[in-house]
């Protein structure tokens, strides 16, 4: 493959002042369609003019809006002992008319107030200020757009008072302070106790260091005068960060550069993502909520530690910034872009599935093996084999290999299977809906109004396209299939014209966010409360439409440490439900690792076999087919506990698999772990990444009870044999977990046999929730 030619002035552009980008990454992968985007290297573009936010110019507190000047300049190369770097340079324009433009702006500040925890600021980089936006963006929810058309955003109707001095405008609530600092021009956060959690950086703290480092800013290019924005914030020490959607890295995020762009990673074992979210929180108690769909490279701290650099593909920023604890941040953040949904109870059973199940006999043979094997299960899945042609999605059963698909679904429901079919919104050129929607005008086009692709991509932006695709989905469901697999969406053309009138710049990342929200609703529509989907992207507001799976899984346990880092990531981005692929997906799986990932993948949300085959137990060995059975069986019997947990989660917005520190953020040792998780508040689960029959574990403090063998540990770290399943499994102490009598099937789960354990050490009683199918609210019982 020919590679693109660099002049030797590209190259200077891609060198940064402070010295640490490097040329080879976006000669490497910037020329690769939808590869991600990294929106750093702008911003060391010496063809740009660069605007550096100074002083607040004129501002009315009690409106909570104002102008802050920015000053103009440009970024110069200097030599210092054989070695060049670049330093922001004062500018005077050369633009004519003068007259006619500001060499130094003034341009618009808005802080609004959302609630006692969550505070809004826009910052405008043209003097534009947009109108009627947030009555259409689909990453709020529903009801946070009608909460700001019916109450407002007043500091005083928000649990927030004012305060104004010479230099500074404080806004303080119950839980922390936003003060806006007039000149030099800063944003501060701090706490109710005054501490400072973090605040902008100005050019001024240059003064004190040899890396002159851009603060915050924004860029007007040379190429097009498009604008983009570049919050910086100090990263303080022992700062940790966490978020960003399901990110197969570090959970801690300090010393990495993370690039929100959907793309395809090929697997959980890269740095690329299937769902980034512009979200993250700090350890010191704070989360920023970067409201936009346009990409953003977050450099936290790995180019300069003492900074988090937000380099913003949009022309404005729009941040909300949220105050407390993990827990709070998340409730804040998903009463903005919504919590998930409680699912069907059959959705929480096992999925079986391969790549791929061919014909109406193997569907139906795979459904008699489940239940001649006991296995607990209620899902059946058909991947791309369905269609008459394996992966030409149209929508119809093959006719040679389906005699009669309604009467399989019948049959399957009749056993206590619900079926999920796998689909995907692009259509080749011999499709035989391609010609249809090209000539209907439903893909996405170029600027000539042509193909950016070869194929046909859904413009999922344009109604008349959801209504179509909703109706071809509908046919499916009223045939009798129970959910959709919404595999794929990575790949919206990012120079593609929209129907919305955006371009790829902003409706790329959105792309997943509207294929989760028409295939979600078309199934709500048709089967009103069995609403799911089983969806590989997101963006922010997708936990609207769950559930989300972690894609395509390397067969080895980088692929198992890799899924386990994007759950628990993606958990920490406002995420309830997950899944993934038990065993990994790539190719038939060892039968080694695919037995240690038999309890994460039951204790997780939700739980599916899927991948190369052979997936079902019974192809595997005897043994296995035992151990796949007691896995699954534990879960069924704990499904009390996983259903009334589920509930819990969507009412906070928390996951289900959850980060240590979510339940313990007062616990130091909490926020170093990576490979373990509480499954819901009450088990802990550390999964066997490697082979073995023990591992190190992290415990916070307090009591522990193994749930295999009931032996008790205390805090801190301890080598632990597994038992009979292979995975480390702890009950919190003082926990009360309802346990059901095992069902082959969740519809046949004896509710009214419900039998409470307690798990008591030094507690003084024991507490558990109970949720049944019916019940409003969980009930908290406490023995």
């Amino acid at each position: 493959m020919m590679r693109k030619a660099i002049c030797i002035c590209c190259a200077l552009y891609l060198m940064p002042f402070d010295g640490n980008a490097q040329i080879q990454t976006h000669a490497g992968i910037q020329y690769l369609m939808n590869g991600q985007k990294d929106m750093s290297t702008d911003f060391y573009d010496l063809s740009n003019t660069y605007f550096l936010a100074d002083s607040l110019s004129s501002f009315d507190a009690r409106k909570g809006e104002g102008l802050v000047n920015w000053k103009r300049y440009r970024l110069s190369p200097r030599q210092a002992f054989n070695t060049n770097g670049y330093w922001p340079v004062r500018m005077q324009m050369l633009d004519f008319p003068d007259a006619a433009y500001d060499n130094d702006p003034d341009l618009k500040l808005l802080v609004r107030f959302i609630s006692p925890r969550t505070v809004r600021v826009t910052m405008l980089t043209t003097p534009i200020v947009p109108q009627g936006k947030d009555q259409d963006d689909v990453m709020f929810s529903p009801s946070f757009v009608r909460r700001l058309a019916d109450e407002g955003t007043t500091p005083a109707g928000k649990g927030w008072s004012v305060t104004e001095s010479e230099t500074a405008i404080a806004y303080q609530s119950a839980y922390g302070m936003l003060e806006i600092q007039k000149h030099p021009w800063r944003l501060v956060v701090k706490d109710a106790k005054g501490k400072t959690l973090t605040q902008t950086r100005h050019v001024i703290d240059n003064d004190s260091s040899q890396i002159k480092l851009l603060p915050f800013s924004f860029i007007k290019r040379g190429s097009d005068n498009s604008r983009s924005v570049n919050p910086v914030f100090t990263l303080a020490p022992g700062e940790r960060i966490y978020g960003c959607g399901e990110s197969f890295t570090q959970l801690n995020k300090v010393g990495q550069k993370v690039h929100l762009f959907v793309t395809d990673p090929q697997g959980p074992e890269s740095d690329g993502q299937y769902k980034p979210v512009p979200f993250f929180f700090s350890n010191r108690g704070y989360g920023i909520f970067m409201h936009t769909s346009a990409p953003v490279t977050c450099d936290f701290g790995a180019s300069y530690i003492g900074a988090n650099r937000l380099f913003m593909g949009d022309e404005e920023m729009d941040y909300f910034i949220f105050l407390g604890d993990p827990k709070d941040i998340l409730d804040e953040y998903t009463e903005v872009t919504g919590k998930s949904p409680m699912l069907p109870l059959w959705t929480f059973g096992t999925w079986m599935s391969r790549i791929t199940y061919f014909s109406q006999e193997e569907g139906l043979e795979i459904a008699n093996q489940l239940r001649k094997h006991r296995i607990p299960s209620d899902v059946i899945h058909f991947d791309t084999g369905w269609f008459d042609v394996d992966w030409q999605c149209d929508y119809e059963f093959s006719k040679n290999r389906f005699k009669d698909p309604v009467k399989m679904l019948k049959q399957m429901k009749e056993m206590g299977f619900h079926t999920c079919l796998w689909q995907l919104p692009y259509f080749t050129p011999k499709n035989r809906y391609f010609q249809e929607l090209v000539d209907g005008g439903m893909h996405v086009v170029n600027a000539t109004g042509g193909m950016p692709y070869e194929d046909a991509v859904l413009d999922l932006s344009n109604p008349k396209t959801v209504e179509w695709y909703q109706g071809k989905i509908a046919g499916l469901l009223r045939q009798g299939v129970a959910t959709i697999k919404c595999d794929f969406g990575e790949g919206a053309p990012f120079n593609g014209s929209y129907a919305s009138g955006k371009g790829g710049l902003y409706e790329h990342n959105l792309y997943p966010l509207r294929y989760n929200k028409a295939l979600w609703e078309v199934i709500e529509r048709e089967r009103p409360g069995e609403g799911v989907i089983w969806a590989r992207s997101a963006w922010g507001g997708s936990q609207r439409y769950p559930l989300h799976w972690g894609g395509d899984a390397a067969t080895t346990n980088t692929g198992m440490l890799g899924d386990l880092r994007g759950g628990l990531s993606f958990g920490l981005s406002g995420f309830s439900f997950w899944s993934h692929d038990m065993g990994g997906f790539v190719t038939a799986s060892p039968e080694d690792i695919y037995r240690r990932w038999l309890p994460f993948g039951f204790l997780s949300s939700h739980t599916r076999a899927h991948g190369a085959p052979p997936t079902e137990p019974w192809l595997i060995s005897e043994s296995f087919t035992e151990a796949f059975r007691e896995s699954a069986e534990m879960k069924y019997k704990l499904m009390p506990y996983v259903y009334a947990q589920a509930k819990d989660c969507t009412e906070k917005g928390l996951p289900m698999v959850r980060a240590l520190f979510v339940e313990f953020p007062d616990d130091p040792g909490a926020w170093l772990v990576e490979d373990e998780y509480m499954f819901g508040s009450q088990i802990l689960v550390a999964p066997l990444v490697e082979s073995g029959i023990a591992r190190t574990c992290y415990l916070p403090k307090g009591k522990w009870i193994d749930y295999q063998s009931g032996k008790v540990y205390g805090g801190g770290y301890h080598d632990i044999d597994v038992g009979k399943i292979p995975a480390v499994i702890l009950v919190r102490d003082g926990s009360l977990i309802p346990h059901a009598p095992l069902a082959q099937r969740t519809d046949k789960i004896e509710w009214d046999k419900i039998e409470w354990k307690a798990y008591r050490v030094d507690a003084p009683s024991c507490r558990g929730l109970l949720y049944r199918p019916g019940d409003e609210t969980p009930q908290m019982i406490e023995r």
